[in-house]
């Protein structure tokens, strides 16, 4: 029986040391080059959801690296299907993940993969049961492209844009800010770039309203590693002294596929932006936001158009840090 392939879920699926690995790599690949080092290699893309920099990078990626990638759009170009086990499929799914895993293996040399999530309920979407059924019925890689718990390529970039912008990160601060949004997105991208910044040895400092409180499951990992991490009530003393301000709006979990109450929650939160004076209130900070940004609302045109500012070079490094594990993960 052949071994199970190596997948990319969530950051923690690989060691220290194969995270430096990782951006020394995405590092060599932005500075020069790998033409042709995926020839005659393909990926299948499967996107249950909406994209813009993550499918463009993976399709530049591997071209770029000689291969191609066949691209499915499940709102479109297929149909529902089932990842729960042993269930008797009577439902709007006509095919099981299982079975579509196991023909896709034998077409492509890896599956990169954004899941759907239902929205209905925190509890059930925060067990990515959708991309765990694919690793585990999949032959080949499988790249997690953001599940409703964890985003680790965007995580990648991050902390290769941090790292260039800044070197050695251990001891400098980070701070989390939630801005307000009227399309708030999954934290995912937050719980994957807490989970990168701290095993780098940053201090994270996390500001946001009440009711926005992440999944518990980041704190308490974070926390049985003694990394630097806590949770701040106010804007200001999250950005005091901060090399790096990252600003992202997500979800309030109290309120969950309840989008009545959501929608009153939020909008008691007009004031969580980011402009020039909180961006001052940090030491010389550099400005993040993963995109997509609202502009003059969750931060002003001046922020994100100035100096400080490493939105492109954050959203750039994208291509590098996924052509770096695609070779970690296809050629090894």
């Amino acid at each position: 029986m052949s071994p199970s392939p190596a997948h990319l879920i969530r950051l923690s699926d690989l060691s220290d040391r194969e995270l430096e690995d990782l951006l020394d790599l995405a590092g060599r690949l932005k500075r020069r080059a790998a033409a042709d080092k995926l020839q005659n290699r393909s990926v299948g893309l499967l996107f249950f959801r909406g994209s813009l920099r993550t499918r463009t990078a993976f399709e530049s990626a591997m071209h770029q690296l000689g291969g191609h990638t066949v691209h499915l759009a499940g709102a479109s170009d297929f149909w529902e299907l089932e990842a729960a086990e042993g269930r008797v499929m009577d439902g709007r799914a006509p095919e099981h993940v299982k079975d579509a895993a196991a023909v896709l293996s034998s077409y492509v040399d890896a599956l990169a993969i954004r899941p759907p999530m239902a929205g209905h309920s925190w509890a059930s979407d925060r067990r990515d049961e959708a991309i765990a059924a694919w690793a585990k019925w999949a032959r080949v890689p499988v790249v997690n492209l953001e599940s409703a718990m964890w985003h680790p390529l965007q995580a990648l970039s991050d902390l290769m844009t941090m790292k260039e912008a800044l070197g050695d990160l251990r001891g400098k601060r980070l701070a989390i800010v939630w801005t307000h949004s009227p399309t708030p997105a999954s934290p995912a991208v937050v719980h994957s770039l807490i989970d990168a910044a701290t095993r780098a040895g940053m201090d994270v400092r996390l500001a946001h309203p009440p009711g926005y409180e992440l999944d518990e499951e980041v704190a308490r990992v974070i926390g049985s590693r003694g990394r630097s991490y806590r949770s701040c009530d106010a804007r200001e003393e999250a950005v005091e002294g901060a090399q790096v301000v990252y600003a992202r709006s997500w979800w309030s979990l109290a309120d969950y596929g309840n989008p009545t109450l959501a929608a009153s929650r939020r909008a008691r939160t007009h004031g969580w932006k980011i402009d020039e004076d909180l961006l001052a209130r940090g030491a010389g900070a550099r400005f993040m936001h993963a995109m997509p940004v609202r502009r003059n609302m969750e931060a002003s045109d001046e922020v994100l158009d100035g100096p400080r500012s490493l939105v492109v070079e954050q959203a750039a490094n994208r291509l590098h840090a996924t052509k770096a594990v695609l070779l970690k993960l296809i050629k090894g």
